[in-house]
């Protein structure tokens, strides 16, 4: 493993559903009843429980269950300088349910400053413990993949070259101030790799006017430009996201069509992959894994529903899994998060835990 590796066997993704009394704040905070202190206060006493609980149930790597944001990309990336977030008609469509209508646009230059979830990083880090605090962030690809061409202001940027040149430079200066912050642990998630994998999706790609092969390759290209020269210490992780929305979803297909550039030629540390249902595909992409070089977290339990994995169908899965990847290079977490956005999906605080616990136990017998 680099030294950057922190190889826990036993993961967590990022979001977890919202408490009520958070949920409560946030409407005040709307309402105009409480001040942004007030709210910033709840958050704070919400995100230090919450911290406590992961570490209670034995893990060893710790988020802030994303509680300060409303979606796990949009407030993320509103905060970029030259993206404008702005209502839109209709939201987006999952299987039978649509999101809150909203969406962002490109309008200036792109870069990275003052960006408020540095702070939101240090408080994670000051509550952490021993535990290693992990920072979420959308992966760049997600700015443009939703929008395209047509969300990006050509008087800003006429041609597209100038666009990913500097979506990587805004990354790498994302990255770096992260670092600067403490963060040693950095996720990036990513729902496009999946959405290259879907034949309908596809479709609909070449439908505005796109090339999803070129995609796939633009999209390593500003990835390995993003992290470019990071530091040694510093673990990123690609999380793979089929779409994760109030228990529903977006793509299906395996990774086979993105396997070869994704695994093959994208240098991050660990990439996090849904392989929770038969929509995922077979374990065979794999095979383009780097030997010794990357983890492979396996999102063998479900956070769309509560009922819990039986632990011997998850060990054989991770067994199955060996065939393409050294059981050293493997971890286990959920295939996604809890709460992609505030909603949730469809399952109790308690059955949250009981999975996280289950990843941690079934980790601890097979490592």
């Amino acid at each position: 493993m680099s030294k950057a590796s922190h190889a826990f066997h036993a993961d967590v993704v990022g979001s977890l559903l919202r408490p009520a009394a958070l949920k409560t704040a946030r409407q005040q905070f709307q309402n105009g009843e409480i001040d942004a202190a007030q709210l910033r206060a709840v958050e704070n006493e919400q995100i230090r429980h919450i911290v406590g609980k992961q570490q209670e149930i034995g893990l060893q790597v710790v988020t802030d269950g994303e509680f300060r944001r409303a979606w796990w990309h949009f407030d993320f990336l509103e905060g970029l300088d030259g993206v404008e977030g702005y209502d839109v008609e209709q939201g987006i469509q999952f299987n039978g349910v649509q999101t809150k209508a909203r969406s962002i646009k490109v309008t200036g230059k792109l870069g990275f400053s003052n960006h408020p979830m540095l702070e939101d990083f240090r408080f994670l880090k000051s509550v952490a413990g021993d535990a290693v605090p992990k920072m979420t962030i959308p992966s760049p690809s997600v700015l443009h993949f939703r929008g395209g061409r047509k969300a990006i202001d050509p008087l800003v940027y006429p041609d597209l070259d100038s666009y990913f040149d500097d979506l990587a430079q805004t990354y790498r200066d994302a990255i770096k101030a992260f670092y600067d912050a403490g963060c040693r642990y950095l996720q990036l998630d990513d729902t496009v790799w999946a959405y290259l994998c879907s034949d309908d999706q596809k479709r609909q790609i070449r439908e505005r006017g796109e090339d999803p092969e070129q995609l796939a390759r633009t999209y390593a290209e500003v990835l390995n430009k993003a992290i470019a020269g990071k530091p040694e210490d510093l673990t990123i992780g690609l999380h793979v996201c089929r779409g994760n929305f109030r228990s529903t979803w977006i793509s299906e297909g395996g990774y086979e069509p993105v396997a070869e550039i994704l695994f093959g030629q994208v240098n991050i540390d660990a990439f996090f992959l849904e392989y929770d249902n038969e929509r995922s595909g077979g374990f065979e992409p794999l095979r383009f894994i780097k030997p010794g070089k990357q983890q492979v977290v396996l999102g063998l339990i479900t956070t769309k529903t509560g009922e819990l994995e039986d632990p011997a169908v998850v060990q054989q899965r991770i067994k199955e899994a060996t065939q393409f990847v050294d059981i050293k290079q493997l971890c286990l977490s959920t295939q996604c998060g809890f709460a992609s956005t505030e909603e949730g999906n469809s399952l109790s605080e308690q059955q949250q835990w009981d999975k996280l616990r289950s990843v941690v136990n079934i980790a601890a017998s097979v490592w």
